[in-house]
């Protein structure tokens, strides 16, 4: 049986501490009642401001493990814990917000499924490997011209490598998305 350092390895995983999950939370807006999906929502280190947000959590985990030790800490709270992979992942049919660290390794096919036609989403506040929120927030990412006609792309929080445990190989921020609102002529 692998020590826990090797099988977060093996996963990719990288918790994010509490206080920087705070601060992803407090950055992102959530609003009481709002919907929210945290995609590989790991043991919940952004679930629980989530929900003290006030928001109606979709953790989503693809970790066996994880996703058990989510439905128990969670149990309790306004949280629908789903076992999947991001790319099987039903989007909700009613607006949603996503505030997510999701593995690295699935940021485009994660982006492709939110930004489908008709997904409802109405904002995003996604902890990337920095490189690929540059891209974006830069429309050099490819569709992110496309897409930014319907989102203001922008880089939000930076976060060092110590926000996480163990600390990835490389520099971390959020890829901010915000749908934008076509104002009516008077």
């Amino acid at each position: 049986m692998p020590a826990s350092g090797q099988a977060r390895d093996a996963w990719g995983w990288h918790p994010l501490d509490s206080r920087w999950a705070q601060r992803v939370v407090d950055a992102a807006g959530v609003e009481p009642g709002d919907l929210v999906l945290d995609v590989g929502a790991g043991l919940g280190a952004l679930t629980a401001p989530l929900v003290r947000a006030g928001a109606q959590v979709v953790a989503v985990e693809l970790h066996p493990g994880r996703a058990d030790r989510l439905r128990r800490r969670f149990a309790d709270a306004p949280v629908t814990v789903v076992r999947a992979d991001a790319g099987d992942l039903r989007l909700p049919s009613r607006p949603f917000r996503v505030v997510s660290s999701p593995p690295y390794g699935i940021s485009t096919l994660l982006l492709k499924r939110l930004l489908a036609p008709g997904s409802r989403l109405v904002s995003a506040d996604l902890v990337l490997q920095r490189q690929v929120v540059n891209r974006w927030a830069q429309h050099r990412a490819p569709a992110a011209a496309r897409w930014s006609r319907y989102y203001d792309l922008s880089i939000g929080i930076r976060l060092p490598r110590k926000a996480f445990s163990p600390p990835p190989h490389v520099d971390s921020a959020v890829l901010v998305l915000r749908k934008r609102t076509h104002q009516a002529r008077p």
